[in-house]
């Protein structure tokens, strides 16, 4: 049915689950379908000959319009709050309060920094962001059979976009909901728009704001990609869903979290770096019209 789904990075706890919603996205065609994506560790790479790829959030730390104290007090940051995150014994209810705290304090620092917005592109071009192998193929399907995507981020927009515009991926069909900046009439950045956008409120929450989904009624059929357990909530929008799939990327702290990982999502791509399975899937629903 689906080679890719044979790969040693692939695990199910219900293949035949799987395959039945596999075969419904199928029978019911690209008109009732939409794929709804995290962004950082999900489209982008997680690592590339073990060193870890920098996050949109990242990209703007490490950058050289950051002050070298601006940048050792965000790695600090990151130190405290990243195991938090990814802490499998703590609770999303415990973590919350904690990841708004995190996104408040780096946002402050970054606004000391008098960022202009004349110079994302560069901050993006110099970086060492890399999307993940397969993503062409998987932005052009979508594109080609005019299936929305839906990337809701908890990084930050203006990176975000930028990397898919120099990725030559940002295709009409995209429409992205995450933390943007706002810039004053000189084009310094003056604050980050609401709402805040963190790894746990990615739900209707916030959703709230847009009428994105309500736009797309009549999909009612839903592929999800995420590589945290926050991202299973960022389809809660969707109403009158129909048939759902989950896949998720399991990048970090991979045996302590995989038990969690394979409860919670359909399919689990361990340490899986390629969008190949993702792209088989949709080249085996999107069958004989590709």
């Amino acid at each position: 049915m689906v080679p890719e789904l044979e790969k040693a990075t692939v695990h199910m706890k219900s293949p035949e689950h799987v395959r039945r919603v596999i075969s419904a996205l199928r029978k019911e065609g690209p008109d009732k379908l939409q794929v709804v994506s995290d962004f950082d560790m999900t489209l982008s790479r997680f690592g590339f000959n073990g060193r870890r790829c920098p996050t949109s959030h990242n990209i703007l730390d490490n950058s050289q319009v950051i002050s070298e104290e601006g940048r050792k007090k965000l790695k600090d940051l990151l130190h405290y709050y990243y195991p938090i995150e990814i802490d499998p014994n703590r609770t999303m209810e415990e973590k919350r309060p904690l990841m708004v705290e995190w996104w408040t304090r780096a946002h402050g620092l970054l606004l000391q920094q008098k960022i202009l917005k004349r110079d994302i592109a560069k901050i993006v071009e110099e970086s060492e962001v890399m999307l993940r192998d397969g993503v062409n193929t998987f932005f052009d399907q979508l594109h080609q059979h005019n299936i929305p995507l839906f990337i809701f981020s908890a990084g930050v927009g203006d990176i975000l976009e930028e990397v898919l515009r120099q990725a030559k991926v940002f295709h009409p069909n995209v429409n992205v909901m995450s933390n943007y900046m706002d810039f004053d009439d000189k084009g310094v950045l003056r604050q980050f728009k609401e709402p805040l956008i963190h790894t746990y409120n990615k739900n209707g929450s916030v959703l709230e704001k847009t009428d994105h989904f309500q736009q797309l009624s009549s999909r009612t059929n839903i592929i999800l990609l995420g590589d945290s357990m926050g991202d299973l909530s960022m389809a809660d929008g969707v109403a009158n869903v129909e048939n759902i799939l989950t896949i998720g990327f399991l990048n970090d702290k991979v045996d302590e979290q995989r038990g969690k990982y394979r409860d919670a999502y359909d399919v689990v791509l361990e340490k899986d770096e390629t969008l190949d399975v993702v792209n088989g899937i949709l080249c085996y629903i999107l069958g004989d019209l590709n």
